[in-house]
């Protein structure tokens, strides 16, 4: 008899005979779950006759079962709760358990008597009685970015969602903006939900009680399924039942913060009666956080203190030594309702009864309370529970949880020292308490673990030396194999016995460790994520290959079942792979390395590159434990025109710069390097603070510590000999003497003169040619880059001091020579020795060079010309080849200018007392006269014809001196006399003054009227260099510009404040010409001086300036001016500093998007903007203009801010902007982060053929939302108005279609049996009229009649719900009685959603009686044919995969009215099944298949992504968008090869060599479908079918590949000779690849078996081949013979003596000599091998190489002899080292 399989009690709902207690039931409390309570007066029994009837059928065929087999009954299910569902203490050790019998008669007896009293079943809290209504007390123990983590008791673990936690969070969520700029960049998915700092809401550690929300199982297949349990501390929830009169003193409710006042909080209870509310004091708080700290939304479980007289304000209290204290007080012994006793609550309890491993109880008397294995202190405690405890006293107790689905309430509580303190457990070390987890790290194994307790049919408790705390070992952890029952006192698990154990987990609520015995665990590399390290080697197997738009994106590698990781495409091999999907399949076992690891994604990223997995180089997986010299290998990440960046281990990533790539010149790093290549790079540069780092690709040893000396002893002028090394297309490298520095000779140095002397030159010099006497004309040490010059000219003017090195070597009028380097359209730059470069501009060049391009010069020609001036503040300087005049020689070289003027007498002084001009010397205090006021200055004379000047910046010397601060100079008036001091003479060339006067015949004097310079007898002229950084200065404006405001500080001091600093009220910065005009006074801070650079930034702003500001420096809804940089019809680009600038949408414009108009702002407008999100990790920033956020404004949003995806919810109608129209339908933006996507389907009520063109990116809609997946992000929407519409009812169904009634549609598909009609307004019903109930006569040609989306009324005549069918009818009697009442109504008929009611109910009876239609119950009425559906035709509908020999007859329909494989609604429901033909005569029609054209069908372009293209529409349409995709082509001509179309996928194949580009980029595509063509010609063609195909493959990729690819096809097929013959074309018309030769050995020895042919091919290939060929060829003939099953080892060693007597000091021969012994596992050879070896003469390092692998083969392979042998011999070499050395 087969085991069947019994129901447990949650099942069933009645317990097994064994469960039975032996006594009757005397408590009020059942031991049945969901079932009705006992009556056990009178003797009656506790079960129902089902139950007794049930349990006599069990024991039946258990007698009949033992009688047959004589074996006993096992169970293959568990009857218990505890060993069902949600056993406690049973952690699931990262691999799934293999379904075995369970528990046997015995053990369940054991288990049910210690489990259960004389009434009250003592059970704990399990996941199968943890049912949504439940409450529970837990601690919280992980905060993570979206949810909180609680454990629960019994090793229960929940989940908080973020949603969940109280209503002040869930609308700080929804009020947060959204952060992605998914309009400009496509977008993301982060959420603004990481603003809420769930940190600041719990503490980890604290208790709480939770709500159980729901409870489901993940089950996967093999699988125990993952159970979830979601819970919710709302308040709401978590004081669900508790009234007004419930809460009474020393009860415990759960309260949020609703706000935080001076001496305490005030809490909200989230009870329905809102006017409770309660307060804590600031001294209740508790040690959990400050007061300081607390925040709106956080939760606390408290204890209620006091209430007030009228009982609206409750007393709380959230400290945990108070709620902790319970001895004499602050537990609970009297209640008006047994409901006040919630989780949390601690209670008096009267014991009831004492087991072994538990206890019950009452509280009040009245309400059963039980403790068990665990919360009893069973586990912690050495005393039996007997003696401990007894009947008939009180103890104390904290109530655990509630168990809602039993009849009678009933609680489970704690007797836990640590949860009745509310504190948590801790261990002792060194009198020291440390956390439980640190004393015993999780996943570490203790190798003596001691049972200390045994728990029959549960578990063991055992020590595993942590003091205080215990672990326990569950009885199904306990042994691979299965373990029936344990016993205290025998067994190999009794007391005192000691195992090795593997911590799996530690649960905080129960103090205990969870630990396994088992072998399987003990073995296991990694439990958890959290167990693997960065660059660790690990093993694992394919589990899946990840597929995306491109093709393989990926990997999946399974380490453990539960520990997975990523290899991306990038990192599956060191080469990039073709096919991935052929090396890795799944189950292959890989062995990888850790790249990174992310513990709050749970994500791992491998590499399988053999250069890294294989590597010996440390792990760089933190920039603080790297330093300048270190090496190891990195992978390209990122290829830039600079540069690359070079990806480590974790983080960690380098720049690798385009100088630092090689030793030669890289001109395109394209070139030489791709994605994905992995190169070894040492450090150059590192800044561990920022995380920076500079990698070189350039060997270290190569560039040693004698050659960077050289290198800096290096100088410019210096004179060098050299041997060139090499030649280039421009210049030459040369190999200095001595030092081996490279260094650059370019062709146009070689010779002074014309390019073609230097060319001729050029082809003189040969490679190994000595050049001397060379130059060095300029060095750059961080690039290692040497210039070298032959120019004669340039020798010359080095010898004669005219090639000058520094600017302090020149003076104006010197001679000087060099060469061009750059030309541009204004001069030439002409550069010198040391990088020295001076511009000659164009109107200083000669008179010859006024015509020719160019200036008729070439780059690097020799060029001599004049210094001209010289700029040492920029140090620059200028040239000239005209003559130099005396006065700007005289000029130049005086760095002051003569004080004196010529004598001459004044006219009419202001001062009265001047007689000549020379009295004006600098800093004379004399009297001038007002001439005219302009806005930055005041014209005054000091005498007849001497003028002289006063700034505005010298007049005022504080802020409160300026009365009118917009038009300072207001005050002053023409011909008012003022004292002032002469500062020099003005310069209005450059608008600076010069600090001693100029020696103009008739100067303009710079003068000051400052009130401080007339009274200081020293004067200090203020200069840019003593100008400091935030200081702050009285500043005048002098100039407004686009970006900035010039301003002066001194007349020649200026600088710049930029708008966006120049005020705190962006109002201003509207028109800055009339609120800060020219002359106006600010009052600015220093931001940034340079006096080199001459430039000077100011900010005029209270705050820090914006110029400085960084992403660092903003925040979440802070709100800064910005400034307009673009405008375009979709967003504005505003910029906040230097460095930052970010878009505003038009989600983020208005509060209305009726008025989004980004055209209303201008360039360089000034605006104030909101930062929404602020994405760091992206360097991303989004932006709002919303006055709703910008200016707090008050008036109504219509269109509210959607923040993230769980704002929206089903039926929600919000507008948004068109962001993208597809194929598929309508990307609609909600706003910044959140984008809705419209099916075609759902864009309108009535059919658009032409869809797209009402619809533009843009575009405001208005929809509704119709679905919501939080998990996913996705949103769907619909645009319809019908689903608008406030009236919109639910559509018509299949339920709601009555046979008789009436109803109008449109025509879905025609066909040559029928027409298929869809009902107007409804849910996609459908169905068939037969043509037999079209018309009253006989009906041919179906097709003549109607065409697809005719309009027509019909009468239902059948109707099959459970097959989803209805037979329609179209003959005109069916409505000669209904147009009749119409007529007689006036057309006022009832008709909803497509549907007209018939008023009869005879006329129901009728139809449904009516004869003549096929009966739909049986299939003999229906008849069908083989043809596909037209869908395949048209491309439109999708096809369902049919395994081949599959008949069309197997493929079995869903739903809907389908027999014989004939869809009923024509391919409404995506199914694909075959269409039937009807006759009125009960024969099968057979049809021919009838091509037509293309009619539109259902849009399904959205499922192209889900499903691939599935059928002809669906390829060309992907095709029209990646025209040069060949696995698409490829695809496509598969598609045409399972329908049996060779000569269509042919048209396919040459489609595609026409179509794809010819380019660098689509080689590879078009080589593809070479390949595949040939292969469809070797499969389906003839030989001159694939011959044809392969001469054209030829012309037009590498013969030698596409002969290659042709020998793999044949060989593939079996065609051995055809292979064979290609092969032996290749070897005569490519015997220069050594590669062909190697390939047709290959065929010979494995293929065809035939050694000695591939033999004779090794003396052939060694003739065509070059000689640098010959070793490695010949190596590879001999590694042939080793490995092929066809070969001759003892050749092959015979062949490799022969090379290494010839090439002794090849090392790598030796090496694969020596892997190929080990392999063969000849180890007296390999003794011999390592013996040779070692004794030649080798370096140290190579010879520790040897030694090192002789040891590790003699430790794996020999014995302690053989390996101190070895090490003898190791010592014996380092002695006659030391010797030779000495």
């Amino acid at each position: 008899m087969p085991s069947f399989k019994r129901k447990t009690e949650t099942e069933s709902g009645a317990p097994s005979k064994k469960q039975r207690p032996s006594k009757p039931a005397s408590s009020a409390v059942s031991i049945l779950k969901d079932e009705e309570p006992a009556f056990p007066r009178g003797g009656a029994s506790i079960l129902t006759p089902l139950e007794r009837k049930q349990i006599q059928i069990r024991a039946k065929q258990d007698v009949l079962f033992e009688q047959s087999t004589g074996k006993k009954v096992g169970t293959y299910e568990s009857e218990d709760e505890e060993n069902e569902d949600g056993e406690p203490f049973k952690e699931t050790p990262g691999q799934a358990e293999p379904r075995r019998p369970l528990t046997t008669s015995r053990k369940r007896r054991q288990v049910n008597e210690i489990a259960r009293g004389n009434g009250v079943k003592i059970e704990g809290l399990s996941y199968k009685r943890l049912v949504p209504g439940s409450m529970v007390l837990g601690q919280v123990s992980q905060i993570n970015r979206y949810d909180i983590a609680l454990t629960l008791p019994n090793n229960l673990t929940g989940y908080i969602p973020i949603t969940s936690i109280s209503d002040n969070v869930t609308e700080v969520i929804e009020a947060l903006a959204a952060a992605d700029d998914v309009s400009s960049d496509g977008g993301g998915d982060a959420h603004s939900t990481h603003e809420v700092d769930l940190n600041s809401i719990v503490a980890v550690g604290q208790y709480l009680r939770a709500y159980v929300s729901s409870t489901n199982d993940s089950t996967g297949s093999g699988a125990r399924g993952r159970k979830h349990v979601e819970l919710s501390i709302n308040p709401k929830q978590a004081n669900h039942g508790l009234k007004r009169n419930d809460l009474v003193v020393n009860s415990m409710v759960q309260a949020v913060v609703s706000s935080v006042e001076d001496h305490g909080v005030v809490m909200n209870l989230g009870l329905e009666d809102t006017t409770i509310r309660g307060f804590m004091s600031s001294k209740e708080v508790g040690n959990i956080r400050k007061y300081a700290d607390l925040k709106e939304g956080a939760v606390y479980l408290c204890l209620i203190t006091g209430l007030s007289s009228n009982g609206n304000i409750i007393k709380l209290s959230a400290s945990p030594e108070k709620i902790g204290n319970v001895k004499k007080s602050n537990f609970l012994v009297d209640a008006p309702n047994v409901d006040c006793f919630l989780p949390g609550t601690a209670v008096e309890v009267l014991v009831s009864e004492v087991l072994t491993f538990g206890l019950a109880g009452k509280v009040m008397g009245l309400l059963d309370v039980t403790a068990d294995v665990i919360h009893s202190g069973v586990a912690s405690s050495g005393k039996a529970l007997e003696k401990k405890y007894s009947v008939g006293t009180k103890i104390k107790g904290r109530v655990l949880c509630t168990f809602p689905a039993y009849e009678e309430k009933k609680l489970g509580i704690s007797l836990l020292d640590h949860i009745m303190s509310f504190t948590s457990l801790s261990s002792q070390s060194d009198d020291k308490p440390i956390s439980p987890t640190t004393a015993l790290r999780m996943s570490s194994i203790v190798d003596h673990a001691r049972v200390a307790r045994v728990v029959p049919g549960l578990g063991v408790f055992v020590d595993l030396g942590v003091k205080g705390i215990r672990g326990f070992v569950h009885i199904s952890h306990l042994s691979d194999k299965k373990v029936e029952t344990i016993s205290d006192t025998t067994g190999s698990y009794m007391v005192g016995t000691v195992h090795r154990a593997r911590i799996l987990n530690y649960n905080p609520m129960d103090g205990l460790f969870l630990a396994s015995f088992e072998q399987s665990v003990l073995e296991l590399p990694f439990l958890k994520l959290e167990d693997v390290e960065v660059g660790q080697i690990v093993k694992g197997k394919v589990s899946k290959l990840v597929v995306n738009a491109a093709g393989i994106g990926g990997v999946l590698v399974s380490l453990t079942e539960n520990i997975s990781g990523l290899v991306s495409e990038m990192h599956l091999a060191d080469v990039h792979l073709q096919h991935p999907e052929k090396k890795f399949r799944e189950g292959l076992s890989v062995t990888a390395r850790v790249l990174s690891i992310n513990l709050d994604r749970r994500l791992m990223r491998l590499t399988l590159k053999k250069s890294l997995v294989n590597s010996d180089a440390a792990v760089w997986s933190s920039y603080q434990k790297l330093a300048v010299g270190m090496q190891a290998p990195g992978t390209l990440i990122n290829i830039l025109p600079a540069g690359a960046v070079v990806q480590f281990y974790g983080n960690v990533r380098g720049f690798l710069p385009v100088s630092q790539m090689s030793e030669s010149y890289i001109k395109d790093p394209t070139q030489h390097f791709r994605v994905g290549q992995v190169v070894n790079v040492n450090i150059i540069s590192i800044d561990n603070a920022e995380n920076r780092m500079i990698v070189s690709c350039r060997d270290p040893i190569s560039f040693g510590v004698l050659q960077q000396k050289e290198l800096a002893e290096l100088q410019p002028g210096a004179k060098v000999d050299g041997i060139v090394s090499e030649k280039t297309a421009d210049e030459i490298i040369v190999e200095l003497g001595g030092s081996g520095l490279k260094a650059y000779l370019p062709f146009e140095h070689l010779v002074d003169g014309s390019a073609t002397k230097c060319l001729a030159a050029a082809k003189k010099v040969r490679v190994g040619q000595g050049l001397q006497n060379l130059m060095v004309i300029s060095k750059n040490e961080m690039k290692r880059i040497i210039r070298l010059t032959n120019k004669p000219s340039l020798i010359r003017a080095h010898q004669s001091g005219r090639l000058p090195v520094s600017l302090e070597e020149l003076k104006v009028g010197d001679e000087v020579f060099g060469f061009v380097k750059n030309i541009i359209a204004t001069g030439v730059f002409i550069q010198f020795a040391g990088d020295l470069t001076g511009f000659l501009p164009a109107k200083y060049l000669g008179d010859e060079a006024s015509g020719p391009p160019d200036f008729g010069m070439r780059h690097q020609q020799s060029i001599s010309a004049k210094v001209q001036s010289i700029d040492h503040r920029q140090n620059r300087f200028s040239l000239t080849q005209k003559p130099v005049s005396a006065n700007d020689t005289a000029t130049n070289n005086s760095s002051a200018v003569d004080l004196h003027l010529p004598d001459r007498a004044l006219s009419n002084p202001i001062d009265k007392l001047s007689a000549s001009i020379d009295d004006f010397t600098l800093g004379k205090l004399t009297k001038v006269k007002i001439v005219s006021i302009k806005e930055t200055q005041m014209n005054v004379q000091l005498a007849d014809s001497v003028q002289g000047r006063i700034d505005v910046s010298q007049i005022f010397d504080t802020w409160e001196d300026i009365k009118d601060r917009k038009h300072p100079l207001k005050s002053f008036n023409t011909k008012q006399i003022l004292s002032a001091r002469i500062l020099g003479v003005h310069d209005s060339r450059n608008h600076r003054f010069l600090p001693i006067t100029h020696s103009n015949k008739a100067p303009v004097f710079e003068l000051s009227a400052k009130p401080t310079d007339q009274t200081e007898t020293e004067l200090d002229i203020l200069t840019l260099d003593k100008v400091r950084q935030d200081s702050s200065w009285l500043v005048f404006v002098n100039n407004i510009a686009d970006d900035c405001l010039w301003v002066n500080l001194s007349p020649n001091v200026r600088g710049r404040i930029r708008i966006m600093d120049v005020s705190d009220d962006v109002s201003l910065l509207a028109d800055l010409a009339s609120n800060f005009p020219v002359g106006s006074a600010l009052r600015a801070r220093v931001v940034h001086v340079n006096p080199v650079k001459d430039r000077l930034d100011l900010s005029a702003r209270s705050g820090a300036p914006s110029a400085m500001m960084t992403m660092k420096d903003l925040s979440m809804g802070m709100v800064v001016p910005g400034r307009v940089t673009k405008v375009t019809e979709r967003y504005i680009m505003v910029q906040l500093s230097e460095q930052l600038s970010a878009p505003v949408h038009l989600v983020d414009m208005v509060d209305d998007y009726d008025t989004a108009n980004p055209t209303v702002y201008q360039k360089n407008q000034t605006v104030r903007v909101c930062v929404s999100n602020i994405d760091l990790s992206n360097k991303r920033i989004t932006l709002s203009a919303r006055p709703s956020k910008v200016l707090s404004s008050s008036l109504p949003v219509k269109d509210p801010e959607i923040t993230s995806v769980t704002q929206l919810k089903v039926n929600d109608v919000v507008r948004g902007f068109v962001k993208n129209v597809a194929d598929s339908g309508v990307f609609v933006t909600l706003s910044s982060s959140v984008t809705a996507y419209v099916r075609v389907t759902d864009l309108s009520d009535s059919f658009i053929k032409d869809w797209k063109s009402d619809f533009q990116v843009d575009q405001l809609v208005t929809g509704k939302i119709i679905a919501v997946d939080p998990l996913l992000h996705h949103i769907q929407m619909s645009l319809k108005r019908s689903v608008l519409s406030k009236d919109y009812k639910p559509p018509f169904t299949y339920a709601d279609v009555l046979v008789g009634q009436i109803v109008t549609g449109k025509i879905r598909k025609v066909e040559d049996f029928g027409v298929f009609i869809v009902i107007d307004n409804s849910a996609n019903v459908s169905g068939l009229c037969h043509r037999s109930e079209i018309a009253e006569e006989r009906v041919d040609n179906v097709q003549g009649l109607y065409e697809d989306g005719d309009s027509v009324k019909a009468k239902v005549l059948k109707v099959d719900l459970e097959m989803r069918r209805i037979s329609f009818g179209l003959k005109a009697s069916y409505f000669a009685e209904q147009d009749t009442d119409s007529d007689s109504d006036d057309g006022d008929s009832d008709n909803i959603g497509g549907v007209q009611f018939v008023d009869s109910d005879e006329r129901l009876v009728e139809s449904q009686t009516r004869t003549g239609q096929p009966n739909l119950r049986h299939p003999e009425d229906v008849h069908s044919n083989n043809m596909m559906t037209q869908g395949r035709d048209s491309g439109i509908e999708v096809e369902p995969d049919i395994p081949n020999g599959a008949t069309a007859q197997k493929v079995q329909p869903t739903q809907g009215l389908s027999t014989s494989g004939f869809d009923w609604s024509g391919g409404m429901m995506d199914r694909n099944e075959k269409e039937m033909q009807f006759d009125t005569d009960g024969e099968l029609q057979p049809r021919k298949k009838k091509r037509r054209k293309a009619e539109l069908k259902i849009d399904k372009t959205g499922d192209l992504d889900t499903n691939g293209p599935q059928s002809v529409a669906d390829f060309e349409r992907l095709l029209l968008g990646q025209p040069n995709s060949s696995f698409l082509w490829l695809s496509y001509m598969a598609f045409e090869l399972q329908l049996s179309e060779v000569s269509k996928a042919r048209g396919i194949a040459e489609r595609a060599i026409r179509t794809i580009n010819q380019g660098q980029d689509t080689d590879s595509e078009l080589l593809n479908v070479w390949v595949a063509y040939l292969n469809l010609e070797n499969t389906y063609g003839t030989d001159e079918t694939v011959e044809e195909i392969f001469k054209r493959a030829c012309e037009y990729n590498d013969p030698e590949e596409i002969h290659s690819r042709l020998a793999s096809i044949y060989i593939q097929s079996g065609k051995n000779e055809k292979a064979e013959a290609v092969l032996q074309v290749m070897v005569k018309k490519f015997s220069q690849d050594p590669k062909v030769w190697l390939n047709h050995a290959t065929f010979l020895f494995d293929t065809v078996a035939a050694p000695q042919r591939a033999r004779d091919l090794l003396p052939r290939a060694l003739q065509s081949l070059s000689k640098h060929h010959h070793v490695d060829l010949t190596s590879k003939f001999a590694q042939m013979e080793f490995r092929s099953a066809n070969g001759d080892a003892e050749r092959g060693r015979t062949i490799f003596e022969g090379l290494l007597i010839t090439f002794p000091k090849r090392l790598d021969l030796w090496n694969v000599m020596l892997d190929l012994e080990v392999k063969a596992g000849d180890k007296d050879q390999v003794r011999r091998l390592f013996g040779r070896v070692t004794s030649s003469k080798l370096k140290p390092k190579k010879a520790k190489y040897f030694f090192k692998r002789w040891l590790e083969f003699e430790e794996k392979e020999g014995d302690a002899q053989s390996c101190e042998k070895v090490k003898a011999r190791a010592a014996e070499y380092v002695r006659h080292q030391d010797v030779e050395k000495s």
